[in-house]
């Protein structure tokens, strides 16, 4: 079937940044955003550690930039000292997060994969932040879990980033919601999951998406009900939202 001049319109337009997962519906409204307010403003290297993550093969995991001037400000707003993030790749969100840090301030960092993590390592060390980051290679529960057990660490962290294995979201929560302080922030990522939140059971959709789906919708109702917390789902990057510990 011939593709309409419409759509051939739309397909050469559509947005070819590393870690694009915009759901503005103009891919040119999106572009205007990276380059009014975004990378005029980006710091040097995060615009070398965005780059070198595009030659990555699995790019499309990383931060897209807009949210990580989200994420800068936001710490910046909530004057953040100690920082937890799940799930680093090749620490694009990292680095965002201990640009924003006070000199002395303290990121707990854990991923499953070091290698991924050392790829954008010199970059961060290059900034001068390294000394803030505190990197665990492997599953993040066992830490929590040990976390949690010493009553020390509760109400401990001033903000907490997730950006791992959905079908973990709730199982972190239950942990981190002891973790983060009384007026804290827990902020969960992809909560819009490429917009497959809205799509029909008979949409179209690739295997990971359609398989974390599920995943991601209970964790959307869980929030929603959850009365420890505020929360604001907003449309950066494939949704995130922010859950503020009331009590």
């Amino acid at each position: 079937m011939a593709t309409t001049t419409q759509e051939k319109q739309s397909q050469a337009g559509r947005h070819q940044e590393v870690g694009h997962k915009s759901l503005l519906q103009s891919d040119a409204l999106y572009q205007y955003i990276l380059e009014t307010s975004v990378y005029p403003r980006e710091p040097e290297s995060m615009k070398e550690l965005r780059e070198l993550t595009a030659k990555h093969p699995w790019n499309l995991m990383t931060t897209s930039a807009d949210e990580g001037q989200f994420l800068n400000m936001l710490l910046k707003l909530i004057n953040a000292k100690k920082t937890m993030e799940i799930g680093v790749y090749t620490g694009y969100s990292l680095l965002a997060t201990a640009l924003a840090l006070p000199d002395d301030g303290q990121i707990l960092a854990m991923d499953i994969n070091r290698e991924n993590y050392e790829l954008g390592l010199p970059v961060i060390q290059k900034a001068g932040v390294a000394h803030k980051i505190d990197f665990r290679e492997g599953p993040a529960m066992p830490v929590l879990d040990q976390l949690v057990e010493d009553e020390k660490n509760h109400g401990s962290f001033d903000f907490i980033f997730v950006d791992a294995d959905k079908d973990n979201y709730l199982n972190y929560h239950k942990r981190l919601i002891d973790l983060v302080k009384v007026g804290g922030l827990i902020g969960y990522d992809n909560t819009l999951w490429n917009g497959s939140v809205v799509a029909p059971p008979d949409a179209p959709l690739r295997k990971y998406v359609r398989y974390y789906r599920d995943f991601v919708l209970e964790l959307n109702k869980a929030l929603a009900v959850d009365p420890r917390i505020e929360i604001c789902m907003l449309p950066v990057g494939d949704g995130i939202t922010l859950c503020r510990r009331i009590k």
